[in-house]
């Protein structure tokens, strides 16, 4: 489904991103793990079209999207939940829904993804009227996630889902993407969180320093010693 080849990202004379090959195989959950500078959301920014003026080769669906504006990559199909969760903060949680399905056409079909969505984060139903600025931090996630989901994406792009949150609030990220892989959705995951990254994977990806360093199913990169050093043992 997605094709990344030999991607080249500068900002000025700092090389970010370095010759990158990544492939994200239709109904797959592919994770890209690695510590804070690696290059992990400047590869996303890239993908989804927010990043100007790189080098090399993106393919969509046998599109290439290189000279394809960010809105118009939404528009065939990928949907990008970034740090930072990027909500509404003084719109309540249904309204935020309704803005993550602004592109859809009708409202039978907008109150179908909303019902998914709820079913997906029952707390969410209950919270629909409160405000988004007020909700936890796992509950402003999962909302973020839901937003994502309301564009009907083939291609979701989780940008650092668990960051900041509480294990338990991440064991509930974890079972959304396990529900999310079995529903057929491809995910493109981008975490610190190897562990997570790990459970619900097929493929993982680890970029160090712009360079994509390893790369294999989880359970055969987690035998890899500098793998587990570096990302298991914290």
């Amino acid at each position: 489904m997605l094709e990344v080849r030999n991607l080249v990202v500068r900002y000025g004379h700092f090389l970010a991103l370095d010759g990158i090959d990544l492939r994200v195989d239709a109904g797959d959950i592919v994770g890209v793990i690695g510590a804070n500078g690696a290059g992990k959301s400047t590869l996303v920014r890239t993908i989804a079209g927010l990043t100007p003026s790189p080098e090399g080769e993106i393919v969509f669906r046998g599109q290439p999207l290189l000279r394809q504006a960010a809105h118009e990559r939404m528009l065939l199909g990928i949907s990008l939940v970034p740090e930072g969760r990027g909500l509404f903060s003084q719109m309540s949680v249904e309204e935020n829904l309704l803005m993550g399905g602004y592109k859809l056409s009708g409202r039978a079909r907008v109150n179908e993804d909303m019902a998914r969505c709820y079913a997906l984060f029952p707390v969410l139903r209950e919270r629909r009227r409160q405000l988004a600025g007020s909700l936890s931090g796992g509950e402003q996630q999962m909302l973020a996630i839901a937003m994502g989901l309301m564009s009907e994406p083939k291609l979701l792009i989780l940008d650092e889902p668990s960051l900041g949150l509480a294990p338990i609030v991440i064991n509930e990220i974890g079972r959304c993407l396990s529900e999310l892989k079995e529903s057929g959705l491809t995910v493109l995951l981008i975490e610190q969180n190897a562990v997570l990254a790990g459970t619900v994977a097929d493929r993982i990806y680890v970029l160090q320093t712009g360079r994509i360093r390893f790369h294999d199913v989880p359970e055969n990169l987690f035998r890899n010693p500098e793998v587990a050093e570096s990302f298991l043992s914290i």
